[in-house]
């Protein structure tokens, strides 16, 4: 457990030294880069006054998701109702689908702990 401290604090050391020499150079390019997104003047009231755009634009929104998410549930319902004509195939696409909505679940949660096992410590 030491040694990995050590490991850690060596890391660190050398992501911190990196960025120190880097850092404002990597810095000024993106803002280069995306300088057509930048608001001027830049100030807290204009950070504000977008935050609030932001906010209300979203909550505009959600009448439109609510819609989709009724048109989706149709959708089902109307595959539920026909499901004598479901085929082989598309329960294999379904399986195939889910099987894939289950691996990025697992493989975001092993990304997310450092990938790391749980209870397996090496």
């Amino acid at each position: 457990m030491a040694s990995k401290l050590h490991q850690f604090g060596s890391k660190a050391v050398q992501v911190s030294e990196f960025i120190s020499k880097h850092g404002k150079a990597y810095y000024e390019e993106l803002l280069e880069k995306n300088k057509q997104h930048i608001v001027q003047p830049p100030t807290i009231e204009a950070c504000q006054d977008l935050s609030k755009k932001l906010f209300y634009t979203r909550l505009a929104s959600i009448p439109g998701r609510f819609e989709s998410f009724w048109k989706e549930l149709d959708g089902v319902k109307h595959i539920w109702r026909n499901r004598k004509e479901f085929k082989v195939e598309d329960a294999g696409i379904a399986a195939l689908f889910g099987l894939e909505l289950y691996v990025w679940f697992c493989g975001g949660e092993i990304a997310g702990r450092g990938f790391t096992f749980t209870g397996y410590y090496v």
